[in-house]
């Protein structure tokens, strides 16, 4: 846990005033998942990538989607070698520790959906012949919102794939006046430090899933995830993909909360951000102006949460 720490430690020397949305990042990580960041322009979701990818030695490719950008850009190709008249496999940018894809949805499809199986299962096909990604493999995504020039939006399939939906958002005043600072004279990513390595976060990650989550804490994740599917403003309710991010981002927070066992308040922490984006409103919810964050709050307030009996590990 106290690894976790320095590393955000380190990410906030490039990265100021946002300090939830760094800890969002680092439970991700622990459990093994994808970000996509929904945000303007600007507000520095490359440097984040960055500056985590540094903080912990990782290998880090950042691809700018663009609509001429082809699938085997990402997943790698065989090209044919005449001096030994075999076909050779060229990896991607894909095949790395943590993958950049800077405006995902600017690009075609297909090359969207290049990336499915690069996020699920770590690895790409090419030709029928597998190739994994070396470990951990992470990749965070960045999108415009859509309606910008160029924005494609992106499919359900997609969006399910990503652990979460995270925005940055302006900074305030003073964190804005604190970068401006940091800036004059060298960039703040060369003060990052490499803290941990891949190995590191390995062991985080395996820590993570032995964290104990009690029957009660289970049931209670399939109720509120039960819920979206039956709220009369949602029309499209969360996945099983989305009930198993629930349980290991809950699992990931209680590790940084240095405690070995989930209770209630890690779920409730981390359920919106890991639902909002999978869920589709329903017509009377759109005209209504209801939004996804707020029918998730009101499941949280309704589904009554379990007793604290019970929930720690014998």
């Amino acid at each position: 846990m106290k690894q976790a720490v320095r590393i955000i430690k380190e990410v906030k020397k490039a990265v100021v005033g946002k300090d939830d949305v760094l800890a969002k990042v680092m439970q991700v990580i622990l459990a093994g998942g994808n970000i996509l960041i929904e945000d303007i322009p600007g507000v520095g979701k490359t440097t984040m990538a960055l500056a985590f990818s540094k903080a912990m030695q990782l290998e880090c490719r950042r691809v700018q989607f663009t609509p001429d950008v082809m699938p085997s850009d990402i997943t790698g190709f065989s090209m044919y070698n005449k001096a030994t008249g075999k076909f050779e496999y060229k990896e991607g940018a894909g095949l790395c520790n943590l993958l950049l894809a800077d405006e995902i949805n600017r690009t075609s499809s297909k090359t969207q959906s290049a990336l499915l199986e690069l996020m699920e299962e770590h690895a790409v096909t090419v030709d029928g012949v597998n190739h994994r990604c070396p470990s951990p493999h992470i990749v965070i995504a960045t999108q415009n919102h859509v309606g910008t020039a160029g924005a494609l939006p992106l499919p359900e399939s997609q969006m399910d794939r990503f652990t979460v939906r995270l925005t940055m958002g302006y900074p305030d005043r003073e964190s804005e006046i604190s970068m401006l600072k940091d800036r004059q004279g060298a960039n703040p990513l060369s003060k990052v430090e490499p803290v941990a390595s891949a190995y590191d976060i390995m062991e985080m990650k395996q820590t993570v899933e032995n964290v104990f989550r009690s029957d009660e804490i289970l049931e209670y994740i399939a109720k509120l995830v039960g819920a979206t599917r039956e709220d009369a403003n949602i029309a499209l309710g969360v996945s099983p993909r989305g009930t198993i991010a629930v349980s290991n981002m809950a699992a990931a927070s209680a590790f940084l909360h240095k405690r070995d066992y989930v209770i209630p308040e890690d779920v409730k922490r981390v359920f919106t951000d890991v639902c909002a984006h999978r869920i589709i409103m329903s017509t009377q919810a759109k005209i209504s102006d209801v939004r996804a964050e707020s029918a998730l709050s009101e499941i949280l307030r309704r589904t009554p949460e379990p007793s604290m009996r019970g929930l720690k590990n014998a």
